[in-house]
């Protein structure tokens, strides 16, 4: 009895404690999600509407209260209305958090022979925009284009990134060792503080990490540099060997020789 007393205790002292680290924890993912984008405004204009009615509230500014709270429901039909993207991007990116994740399989991506054509697409100064695709689906993006369902190959991306060719502007959709399609549209990136120097493929390839778990690959038409986008963030002008492994982590891709030695781990 004594034990239970004092585990009971134990569980009254520690349960406000969880409970207020796990709402400051959402609290702060959701506000890591809606940082770059405009539907920052809607907190903005929020916490505002809240000062203003505990103002009114503690002013005892009954005309002001009246015409708050009989525009209450109103107000909260036309914030659902005109950040609709918004609200649907925040659900979106917040079920895709890799907090959520119980663990990060290995895909079987062949990043060198992407790599391999995006460094000679690089030197020759040819922009071009490849998704990786994760778990969440791109019916919608792959539609958009030309199916092909081709094997990988640097010839194949360098004939799609030719210059003139028709299906040059658009993105090359890659889903495991297979290119699903090529000339498709990404949607443009909502951000208020990208840097003005980038280009519409940075804009998409930032647009579509925010709505999703894609990993994009982005080459530069104007300085040859080559960059990553993910999650809502671009890593511009990488190295061969930083950009091989973001890639790699970002992808989580595991090198020949960690395969083999779990393979034999599982078979112990």
């Amino acid at each position: 009895m004594e034990f239970l007393t004092g585990f009971e205790k134990f569980l009254s002292f520690i349960r406000p404690l969880v409970d207020i680290a796990i709402i400051a924890f959402l609290i702060y993912q959701v506000y890591k999600i809606l940082l770059h984008t405009k539907a920052i405004q809607l907190i903005k204009g929020s916490v505002l509407v809240a000062m203003l009615y505990a103002m009114a509230y503690f002013m005892k500014l009954e005309t002001l209260l009246w015409v708050m709270n009989k525009l209450g429901t109103v107000l909260v039909i036309i914030i659902a209305i005109v950040f609709q993207p918004e609200i649907r991007n925040l659900f979106t990116r917040f079920g895709q958090g890799r907090f959520l994740r119980f663990s990060a399989a290995s895909r079987p991506y062949e990043i060198d022979t992407v790599l391999n054509a995006a460094e000679i697409l690089s030197t020759m100064r040819r922009g071009c925009l490849i998704v990786f695709v994760g778990e969440i689906g791109l019916k919608n993006i792959i539609e958009s284009g030309t199916r092909l369902n081709a094997d990988i190959s640097s010839n194949l991306i360098l004939t799609i990134f030719g210059k003139d060719t028709p299906l040059h502007d658009g993105a090359v959709i890659i889903q495991g060792s297979r290119i699903t399609a090529a000339g498709c549209f990404l949607p443009l990136s909502e951000q208020l503080d990208i840097k003005r120097s980038f280009g519409t493929r940075h804009r998409a390839a930032i647009g579509l990490s925010e709505t999703t778990d894609s990993v994009i690959l982005v080459v530069s038409e104007e300085t040859g540099a080559i960059s990553v986008a993910s999650d809502g963030s671009l890593y511009y002008d990488l190295e061969k060997e930083d950009l091989t492994r973001t890639l790699r982590n970002l992808l989580s891709i595991k090198d020949k020789e960690e395969r083999d030695k779990e393979g034999v781990e599982i078979e112990d």
